[in-house]
Parts: C-alpha cells; sequence; structure tokens
C-alpha cells in the first residue's frame, strides 16, 4: 500500500508540473529502445534538468518547463549510462517538436517550433558556409607549409583573418537586422562577446524595449557594463 501511495504522489507531482507548464517539447527518437531524456537549461553557468522521461520501447516524448520568455533550452540523450549529447534550440511559449536518430543524435535533429529558432536555423546555415570556408583556407595553409610557400602562407593567414571579419560583421549584421527577436542579443553575447565594444553598443541600442528587457538582452547589456569597466 506504501508504494502505491509513493507512487500516485508521484504521478500527482507530475499533473500538477504538466499543468503549470507553458512549454511542451515533443518529439521521437528513431531507433531509440531504451533512455533517459532531459530537458535541460543554463542555470548559473550550470546545465540542470528541469524536466526528464524514461523511454523504454516507444521512441516518442512529451517533456514540459515554465517558461518566463524565450530562451535556448537543450534536449540530452542518456542511454543506458552513455551521453549522446545535446541538442540546442530556442525555446519559446507553446510547443516546439524535435525528431532526430539514435545514431546521429544531434546532426540528424529536425526542430520546429518558435520565430527565434526559425532565425536561429538561419544563422546556423550561413555559419556553416563560413566553417566550410575555413577548413578550405586550413587546407591551404597546411599545403603552403609543406612546400614551404612563404607567399602562399601569407596569404592564407591574410584570407583567413578576413574571414573572422567577415563572420563577425555578418553577426553584427544579423543581429540588427532582427531586432524586435530575442536571436539578436543572444548571438552577441554567444556568438562575438569579445566584439569591439562600439559594435555591442550598436547591437544593444537598436533592441525593442521588449527585447532590452528580455533575458538576453539584459545579460547583453551586462556584458557591455563589465567590458567598460576593464
Amino acid at each position: 500500500m506504501k508504494r502505491i501511495a509513493f507512487i500516485l504522489s508521484l504521478l500527482i507531482v507530475s499533473s500538477c508540473a504538466k499543468d503549470k507548464s507553458n512549454f511542451t517539447l515533443k518529439g521521437t527518437i528513431k531507433d531509440l529502445k531504451k533512455g533517459t531524456v532531459y530537458l535541460q537549461k543554463v542555470e548559473d553557468t550550470l546545465l540542470v534538468s528541469i524536466d526528464s522521461l524514461k523511454i523504454t520501447g516507444d521512441s516518442q516524448f512529451e517533456l514540459h518547463a515554465y517558461l518566463d520568455g524565450p530562451e535556448v533550452l537543450y534536449l540530452k540523450l542518456d542511454k543506458q549510462g552513455e551521453d549522446s549529447g545535446l541538442i540546442p534550440f530556442f525555446a519559446d511559449k507553446g510547443i516546439t517538436e524535435i525528431h532526430t536518430t539514435l545514431k546521429n543524435f544531434f546532426v540528424d535533429a529536425k526542430i520546429t517550433g518558435s520565430k527565434q529558432q526559425e532565425k536561429l536555423e538561419e544563422y546556423k546555415a550561413i555559419m556553416s558556409k563560413f566553417k566550410d570556408k575555413n577548413l578550405d583556407l586550413i587546407k591551404d595553409n597546411l599545403v603552403a607549409h609543406q612546400s614551404q610557400d612563404s607567399l602562399q602562407i601569407d596569404s592564407s593567414l591574410k584570407a583567413h583573418n578576413n574571414l573572422i571579419i567577415r563572420r563577425y560583421l555578418y553577426t553584427i549584421n544579423f543581429a540588427i537586422n532582427n531586432k524586435d527577436n530575442e536571436i539578436a542579443p543572444y548571438l552577441a553575447i554567444s556568438e562575438i562577446p569579445d566584439a569591439n565594444i562600439k559594435y555591442l553598443d550598436t547591437i544593444v541600442k537598436s533592441l525593442t524595449p521588449e527585447i532590452k528587457a528580455s533575458k538576453y538582452g539584459k545579460q547583453l547589456q551586462e556584458l557591455i557594463d563589465e567590458r567598460k569597466k576593464e
């Protein structure tokens, strides 16, 4: 009887947590038969779990949370004690769906949901092109060193530095062009926190009042204030 009462109490707590939530994460992990999925967030630089679900046989999952506003959350998979990595995504009130596979948990992830996630996907698509170009430059630099071609070494180094500048400028422009979306301050603090302070100032000044008052808007202002003290 005590065991039954304990199980019922857990179900009641779980039900209450679900009732108080304003965000739901649904999805599937193809070929997963047994494991645990966690919904996590960053608190004081640490990842903490806000909901979890044990999967036994059914690859579908549903997790819940209460959000004060849009923020980046993480889906973690623990398969029989083995950490399969994290899938970051931009969550907002409502429903987000993630469909992926056990074999390529992170790479195969297809995410649909918030307007912030749509912008994040758009940004990541361009960043992948910068990454590909950077790999090409690394290859060119290795070839130049092998052949001891000093002119080519200098050329590849300059191209690499120019690529970094272009990536920073693209991120700055992307943030300014999306001043009414939480993606703007988030990219500033996560992708270019060491950018020239005048560019960070330009981003924060371009934000709409609502975005300035958001979680990442406040963090961006705090970052700028701290850097100005240095």
